[in-house]
């Protein structure tokens, strides 16, 4: 099938490639054309495991394109996928000029199309309050009369896994009001539909927007949920990892998403949990458990600087109580397997110990050029996690890359000044450290004091 992709960001670029990898051949298209230049030669401009090798094999097959003009491919497109930016307003909804503004390019295009063509089919992509499939479809029906549906396909993506999760999806969600729309949209996502056994669902335009909202709100308060108990496991000498095992062995639970941290970020769940807020708000329907939720999560971002201050012994009022000492902090990215910084417990921990008149010095294996861009020189960059940890009084962890779990902790203590972890992930055994002679402290479980 003929498919266009309006928007090369984090979802755009995604399922651009994997429509590519199942077969269909597909234009992508940005208003940036710098980007677009630089797409065309094979460089992405985001970090996403096994991206750039699906970039780099359709591109050479000429499958995939890309392209700064809309009206290249609405001509002969079968469906045309949104996927645009939705930054959060100032009151906390989604802003939505942009997908609007895209409607209206696809509207005026449209007369492009042959009169007696079957009708376009208008996909939004991106994560839109619920109600938008309406206003696109009246945005684009006020530039043309040539035929065309408007379908809502909510995105399902894990960064750091979202080539595998569009290849292999647990579940595809249709928002449509015909037959065909729906036809085409199974004609598109069968091939990965038949490779994961996954799951169909058709629905209203408005259920399947507000399936993506739903979604990413409980999982964010499963997170905030399981911080908090972990918080309490601290405070009454339990141990949280044995708790989350428990009741996670109960299938009406499950165990993910189960796992204690510093709180979460990146460019989705802070973002939709403010916007279906904002829509709970404008309907008389207040989002009370959302609401804990964001709060909890506001909480939790300070968890590490809260231990280093009572660890370090800082007390209110005392100027520059950290002036001397020096922090390794490994990990920048709000997750691991991305370079996404947005909403990242890291920069509020960053600009906490800098506050405080300590120095810091980061590493991180791909978000150190997006921290640099965003913050300069505040904080030394190391080249190496190692690097990150000489001379320093603690090493704080932030970011759970599998390379930090493999550390040879052996050498990060002959690099550190003293044998001291802050583990926002948990990376590590307590009984382990204690044997090694650490103090270690981590999430949910007791503190260990070094020898």
């Amino acid at each position: 099938m003929q498919v266009m992709v309006i928007g090369s960001g984090y979802v755009g670029l995604v399922a651009a490639a994997c429509f590519a990898e199942a077969g269909h051949r597909v234009l992508g298209v940005d208003v940036d054309a710098a980007k677009v230049e630089a797409l065309r030669g094979g460089h992405s401009p985001i970090y996403e495991p096994g991206l750039d090798e699906l970039l780099t094999k359709y591109l050479a097959s000429g499958t995939l394109r890309f392209s700064t003009d809309l009206k290249e491919g609405v001509a002969e497109a079968d469906a045309a996928f949104i996927c645009v930016g939705t930054p959060q307003s100032e009151d906390g909804s989604a802003d939505m000029k942009y997908v609007l503004a895209v409607a209206g390019q696809i509207g005026d295009a449209m007369a492009l199309r042959a009169k007696d063509a079957k009708p376009l089919i208008v996909v939004d992509k991106s994560t839109v309050p619920v109600g938008t499939a309406a206003r696109v479809h009246a945005e684009i029906a006020s530039h043309t009369d040539r035929a065309f549906e408007v379908v809502s396909n909510p995105e399902f993506l894990r960064e750091g896994s979202a080539i595998g999760d569009f290849l292999e999806p647990d579940r595809v969600v249709i928002g449509c009001r015909s037959d065909h729309a729906e036809r085409v949209m199974k004609a598109l996502y069968q091939p990965f539909l038949d490779r994961s056994g996954g799951k169909w669902f058709r629905m209203d335009p408005p259920s399947a927007e507000l399936t993506k909202y739903a979604a990413n709100a409980m999982l964010a308060l499963r997170i905030s949920f399981i911080n908090e108990i972990a918080n309490l496991a601290e405070s009454v000498g339990a141990d949280v990892d044995h708790v989350k095992t428990a009741i996670g062995a109960d299938h009406r639970i499950g165990p993910a998403f189960l796992n204690p941290g510093p709180g979460f970020g990146g460019s989705c769940f802070p973002k939709d949990l403010q916007a279906l807020l904002k829509v709970g708000r404008e309907h008389g329907q207040p989002m009370m458990t959302l609401s804990a939720t964001v709060e909890a999560n506001r909480h939790q971002k300070q968890v590490l600087l809260r231990k280093v201050k009572a660890a370090f012994g800082v007390t209110p009022g005392v100027p520059a109580p950290l002036k001397g000492r020096r922090f390794a902090l490994w990990g920048l990215a709000f997750k691991a397997e991305t370079d996404d910084i947005r909403e990242s417990m890291a920069l509020e921990l960053i600009d906490g110990l800098v506050n405080l008149g300590a120095e810091v010095v980061v590493h991180d294996f791909a978000a150190m050029e997006a921290v640099r861009a965003k913050i300069g020189d505040r904080v030394r960059y190391a080249r190496t996690p190692l690097e990150a940890c000489e001379g320093a009084d603690a090493l704080l962890i932030a970011t759970e890359w599998a390379q930090y779990r493999q550390a040879d902790l052996a050498a990060v203590a002959k690099a550190l000044k003293a044998r001291r972890i802050f583990d926002g992930r948990n990376l590590f055994r307590p009984e382990a450290m204690e044997q090694g002679g650490w103090t270690y402290h981590s999430l949910g479980r007791r503190p260990v004091e070094g020898k």
